[in-house]
């Protein structure tokens, strides 16, 4: 049987896919209707419904790189790391499979695949997941801040992402949001920045808050 929390990142991630990239998909099918601003939108909106529906259950990761930066936190079991990712991996490629279901060959949009160099994508990718991943730290380790802003505060994060990055990489941030569409869509080029970025955006996340949060508690402590 599915442990509750394996199956609410399985589930969790396939509505992000769906939704998000799904929104991509959409606004190809119909010619450019949904906009770059409500793409941004999509992964914004179903990012804060997903933290305040699932997030008491699984912590609402959605995400392997999320996932391995709090692995990295020290706030991660190393066992339940490939469990994770695998869950999310799984709901990702579910959703893309639908979403090429439903809509055909226009879910070709929903895959990231980069329309700068690969060196200046990974550099993107890599910035967009610290600034993700510094907001994700703040609102799920840190006391200080307070409880009920964190899906709110998270999915803003990912909104104001995908305005900079997502007409130049798809402000991915994510390995299972690139890996589920490029699977279902055979669009794999530039894919291991969608893996390198986001992985070490989250590494540097986690050392840079907490070098942060030790410095303002040792200036609160003066």
């Amino acid at each position: 049987m599915i442990r509750p929390r394996l199956a609410a990142e399985a589930v969790g991630t396939f509505f992000l896919v769906l939704i998000g990239p799904g929104a991509a998909g959409v606004n190809a099918f119909t010619h450019g209707n949904v906009g770059g601003v409500g793409i941004a939108l999509a992964f914004g909106c179903v990012l804060v419904a997903g933290i305040y529906a699932l997030g008491h259950i699984s912590g609402a990761h959605f995400n392997p790189a999320v996932t391995l930066g709090f692995l990295v936190a020290r706030r991660m079991p190393p066992r339940e790391v490939a469990p994770y990712i695998a869950s999310q991996l799984i709901g990702a490629t579910a959703a893309a499979f639908l979403l090429r279901f439903v809509i055909g060959a226009a879910a070709n949009a929903s895959a990231t695949v980069p329309s700068i160099p690969a060196i200046p994508a990974l550099a993107l990718e890599i910035v967009l997941t610290v600034f993700l991943m510094l907001v994700i730290m703040a609102v799920a380790t840190d006391d200080r801040v307070a409880g009920p802003v964190a899906g709110v505060a998270v999915g803003l994060a990912v909104c104001g992402d995908a305005l900079m990055g997502g007409a130049l990489t798809g402000a991915s941030m994510n390995p299972a949001r690139s890996f589920g569409p490029a699977l279902a869509t055979g669009q794999w080029e530039g894919h291991w920045i969608y893996w390198a970025g986001p992985i070490a955006g989250a590494a540097l996340a986690v050392l840079l808050y907490d070098y942060i949060r030790q410095g303002t508690a040792h200036d609160h402590r003066q």
